[in-house]
């Protein structure tokens, strides 16, 4: 950053050459970025739920005044303002999400406002010099117009290659909780589950991999260390709900976790999960 090093600027630009060029030369990258990041090197927008696989905590505490307004509570009770406090060298500082923002109280009537401007800076204003220099440079090599062919999800595979997926160890370092918990990988929807997955094409199971882990990368250990944001392990979960809780599966990407519905037949469980799979990388939501 540019508290530790004055040219700091200078390594950013380096490295999206370094990205650029990697992939002019079909060579592929070893590191898995976050997944907003792709977006903005296809100039996709991003969604309140990019934020989860930065920061979990600040993503949950979001929602939580989410379902309170939502609910038609008073915000203005909790006494917050249009700014956010951030730590720099062990100092902490206030910043103003918006201009004069300490002086503006949030209430329900600008919520969306404060949740908007929230976003922006996590997933932009704070990095906004790195991440511009960044894309500069991969856009000194790749021109801008011959990425829109494809989505974040393709151009993480395309830059990070397609992963060595374990079938067995996926199987064997998986976890089961809700209505599977007791029945685990013996229970009908289980079982179905991993017949389809074994079915789906190299590609198709990366993206699985993106949709639930947020990122296409295996450990080179295995499943059993898989990682979640936080840095601990967190098994690969499926999580049994029932079908009038939702009607796709849906993910957790800060607990590898994806919500599977007790489906009636094994042809519906593969319907609902290849759109579920296939529809996050249009920027809809499938809910």
């Amino acid at each position: 950053s540019e508290y530790c090093c004055e040219d700091h600027l200078v390594y950013y630009r380096f490295l999206g050459r370094v990205m650029g060029k990697a992939l002019f030369d079909r060579q592929l990258v070893a590191g898995h970025m976050v997944q907003h990041l792709y977006k903005h090197i296809l100039g996709w927008p991003i969604q309140f739920r990019d934020l989860e696989t930065i920061d979990e905590e600040y993503y949950n505490s979001l929602r939580q005044l989410k379902g309170m307004a939502d609910k038609g509570e008073d915000l203005s009770m909790l006494c917050l303002d249009f700014t956010i406090s951030q730590e720099i060298l062990g100092q902490k500082e206030e910043v103003n999400l918006v201009e004069g923002g300490a002086d503006i109280e949030v209430d329900n009537t600008n919520f969306p406002e404060y949740l908007e401007a929230c976003l922006k800076y996590k997933l932009l204003d704070r990095v906004k010099l790195q991440l511009n220099e960044l894309l500069l440079g991969f856009f000194d090599v790749i021109p801008e117009p011959l990425l829109t062919v494809f989505d974040f999800q393709e151009l993480e595979l395309l830059m990070c290659g397609l992963p060595e997926i374990d079938m067995q160890d996926w199987q064997d370092h998986t976890e089961y909780s809700g209505e599977y918990d007791e029945v685990g990988s013996d229970h009908d929807s289980c079982r179905w589950f991993w017949e389809v997955v074994s079915d789906f094409d190299h590609e198709m199971k990366a993206r699985l991999l993106q949709f639930v882990t947020g990122t296409s990368g295996v450990p080179s250990r295995g499943f059993g260390v898989l990682q979640g944001n936080d840095g601990n392990i967190r098994k690969f979960t499926i999580h049994g709900v029932a079908l009038g809780v939702c009607l796709y599966p849906r993910a957790h990407t800060c607990f590898n976790r994806i919500d599977l519905p007790l489906y009636e037949s094994k042809d519906e469980l593969k319907e609902k999960l290849n759109i579920a799979v296939t529809m996050v990388a249009t920027g809809f939501d499938i809910e």
